[in-house]
């Protein structure tokens, strides 16, 4: 099986992103916009660390789901984008934080996205990923911004939120 403990689809998928760590790069780059290496270290809420994080990415641009070009602006820093195989991930994601939504206790403010992208179906699912082809990709842009309705949301869910809470 090539080093594979077998060839289930789920266990191969589980070989490449069930770790601890690469589904939040994942989504800290597909949610969050974030594409540097500074960008993700620093405004990671789950506390990753640097030795932790380069491997991750490392991992992910070598299972191609993520490419890796130099920053124009700085020689020795990189840009990260999601390859096409990753942004066929964002239906599996929407399901992950809807069921997280469903049974464990997350904060307002951070399910208000899952929520929307759960609701919102299929239609609002391909809206995102055609804005993550056109940001990722360099497709042509399309007329919805779900990532600018999703922000939207989450930065009204926060301001209801008690500040002793956050």
């Amino acid at each position: 099986m090539d080093g594979h403990r077998s060839g289930c689809p789920i266990n191969l998928t589980l070989e490449v992103l069930g770790d601890r760590w690469s589904l939040i790069v994942i989504r800290d780059i597909m949610f969050g916009g974030r594409r540097h290496f500074g960008e993700l270290m620093s405004r990671s809420q789950e506390g990753i660390a640097s030795n932790m994080l380069a491997d991750r990415l490392k991992r992910l641009v070598e299972a191609g789901l993520l490419s890796r070009r130099d920053n124009p602006a700085h020689k020795q820093k990189a840009i990260y984008s999601l390859t096409e195989a990753a942004i066929e991930l964002v239906p599996l994601l929407i399901q992950i934080g809807a069921w997280g939504r469903r049974h464990l206790p997350v904060t307002p403010e951070l399910a208000i996205r899952a929520q929307l992208l759960e609701e919102g179906g299929a239609p609002m699912w391909e809206d995102f990923m055609a804005e993550l082809r056109s940001v990722h990709l360099g497709a042509a842009a399309p007329g919805r911004s779900v990532t600018a309705e999703l922000q939207a949301a989450f930065e009204a869910a926060a301001a209801r939120r008690p500040l002793a809470l956050i």
